[in-house]
């Protein structure tokens, strides 16, 4: 039985260490089998970088002319706007998007309603299943079911993950000369096809490392909760929270200042006066579904990045848990409510989401390189054989 050799006539893998050959076997078989899944999640999310964006530019409703901010109207006059138009749906709560933006309400449908935040008429009804929609559940679930699709994109990053970091083992070289310097750091256009796509699959890989590392690791955090618990420990978490054992007894309120729609307005109010930090007209407030339950509300929605809130269902009170989103923050907990800007490219703004829609490209074509060379590769021992 012959031996293939390689290129410099010894046998493929001689000299390596053992570690070398199973990092470069799992390298291989990993990628092979998640190339696929992780080709879908990259693509899906190239367009869910620029989802915003997008929506606003081919959606007139989402745009009104901006207001001063004394003119905006409350909660409860945009329920009422839209409970006369359709009396017979469930409203669960209002999102206020800036002075120049229609309020977005949330009701017991599919459909998403759009209010002119000033005088109370509705913009738009779009449907909730539009086409982000649908590429966000490609994103997230495979277009499976939930329970079953969630599980498999969470595990196909996990081995995306564990493969860029072998693929940085793998791209490594063992000497460092000009020779090895150009082959790692330069792509050689001007070769042919199956180097080509050597180069694109391992300098391209390489350049996008740091980015695609990134991504990955935030949407392992969204995936795991024992590895979000587990980052917000490392990072400085929970060293507050046996700090939090006082509670203070309020006074509840009476049953006309325990009305919803009069609660909403004052939360409203009060989040927009008194706790907005920069977008002061980008706040969110939802109804409890259990009157035992708390008021929600969110505000500060810059970049992507926002601080949740909650209040009191009897004293509406802002919880001691929010406390930590309004004073001086920890790096854990700006570390948290910042994941999901981390992980869609929001956190620079326009720029940033332009490096993203780039590098989610190379990752995509990463699994098509790869399976390429092994292809390749396959052919090429089957022909010498």
């Amino acid at each position: 039985m012959n031996i293939i050799k390689n290129r410099t006539g010894k046998p493929p893998n001689k000299g390596k260490s053992r570690f070398s050959k199973i990092n470069a076997w799992l390298h291989l078989w990993l990628g092979l089998a998640s190339g696929i899944i992780v080709f879908i999640m990259a693509i899906t999310g190239c367009i869910l970088v620029f989802e915003h964006e997008i929506k606003e530019f081919t959606s007139p409703w989402l745009n009104v002319e901006a207001q001063s901010p004394e003119h905006l109207l409350p909660p409860s006059q945009i329920y009422a706007a839209v409970q006369k138009v359709l009396p017979n749906k469930e409203i669960h709560g209002f999102w206020y998007n800036g002075l120049d933006k229609s309020v977005k309400v949330d009701i017991e449908s599919d459909s998403l309603i759009y209010v002119n935040p000033y005088n109370g008429k509705i913009t738009g009804m779009v449907d909730h299943e539009d086409f982000f929609h649908i590429i966000d559940e490609g994103h997230r679930n495979l277009w499976l079911e939930r329970d079953i699709g969630a599980q498999i994109t969470a595990w196909a990053t996990f081995i995306f993950f564990f493969l860029l970091i072998s693929g940085l083992l793998l791209w490594f070289p063992k000497k460092w000369n000009k020779t090895t310097i150009n082959s790692s750091f330069k792509i050689k256009w001007e070769a042919k096809f199956k180097r080509l796509n050597y180069d694109l699959h391992n300098v391209m890989g390489f350049y996008v490392l740091i980015l695609a590392v990134l991504i990955s690791f935030t949407g392992l955090l969204m995936s795991f909760h024992w590895l979000r618990e587990s980052t917000y420990w490392i990072s400085g978490g929970w060293a507050e929270v046996k700090e939090q054992t006082v509670s203070v007894k309020k006074e509840p309120l009476s049953k006309a200042q325990l009305d919803k729609l009069t609660a909403v307005d004052f939360i409203w109010k009060k989040v927009r006066t008194e706790i907005a930090k920069e977008n002061k007209e980008a706040v969110i407030i939802h109804f409890p579904d259990d009157p035992k339950e708390d008021f929600y509300a969110c505000t500060d929605m810059y970049k992507g990045i926002w601080r949740d809130l909650y209040f009191d269902s009897k004293t509406l009170e802002l919880l001691p848990k929010s406390e930590k989103y309004i004073g001086n923050e920890r790096f854990s907990d700006w570390l948290m409510r910042s994941n999901y800007s981390l992980h869609i490219g929001a956190i620079g703004g326009l720029s940033t989401k332009i490096i993203y829609f780039i590098g989610s490209l190379i990752c995509a074509s990463l699994p098509i390189t790869g399976f390429y060379i092994w292809w390749g590769r396959k052919k090429k021992q089957k022909s010498k054989a």
